[in-house]
């Protein structure tokens, strides 16, 4: 177990300190830079008592890890919930301004998530990008399942093939839109509400039509 149930039984506060210091920590600093000297600092509690609660840093790391995910998985049930009675490709639409806005909220979390996409020596790595992507495409399928039966789409269109596509869209879309470096200078890194739902309407847009459009018949 990655958490002691001491640690469960502390009083709700003194956990979230916990848990919020070393977001911050691994946040910021990655896996290998985060320092348990600096989050027993910030929490006011001793390094003995930290190693009593998690096993050991890695232990700590995956309860926050498990914490954030919990968040992104509410925060997607939200979305599904209240955009239940919509076509497909505006669900799609307010799925990526849904995850602008978590961004925007919640800015240790998401940079917890590129830490494990992009920091290699993260211990469990590979398992932790495959529950992160499953989570994703667990989302789409049922979207996309929900739009067949309702004649929305293609019936010959692979489910898979198609929360592939999906996916691998809106992943790159908020990674361009939380960091510059992907944006490539076309304007969505840090883009205001107005341009950010621009380019969410014009990517869900293509989706729509693909390529070729009607023109391409």
């Amino acid at each position: 177990m990655v958490v002691s149930s001491t640690f469960l039984q502390l009083e709700g506060r003194k956990q979230q300190r916990i848990v919020s210091a070393a977001l911050t920590e691994f946040a910021n600093e990655g896996y290998a830079g985060a320092s348990v000297n600096t989050i027993v600092k910030k929490t006011g509690i001793s390094k003995g008592s930290l190693f009593n609660y998690f096993s050991d840093k890695h232990g700590l790391f995956m309860f926050v890890f498990e914490q954030a995910l919990e968040m992104v998985k509410d925060y997607l049930r939200r979305v599904r919930d209240e955009t239940a009675a919509e076509d497909l490709f505006t669900r799609l639409e307010k799925s990526l301004m849904a995850g602008v806005a978590f961004i925007r909220a919640h800015p240790r979390v998401y940079k917890i998530y590129l830490r494990v996409l992009y920091e290699s020596g993260l211990p469990d790595r590979n398992s932790l990008i495959k529950s992160i992507r499953r989570l994703s495409i667990e989302y789409l399928t049922e979207f996309i399942e929900v739009a067949k039966s309702r004649g929305e789409i293609d019936p010959e269109i692979d489910v898979n093939e198609a929360a592939f596509v999906m996916e691998a869209v809106l992943e790159r879309f908020l990674q361009a839109y939380g960091l510059q470096h992907l944006d490539a200078g076309l304007g969505l890194y840090r883009a205001s509400d107005d341009e950010a739902k621009h380019w969410a309407q014009g990517v869900v847009r293509i989706l729509r039509t693909g390529l070729a459009g009607t023109g391409g018949r």
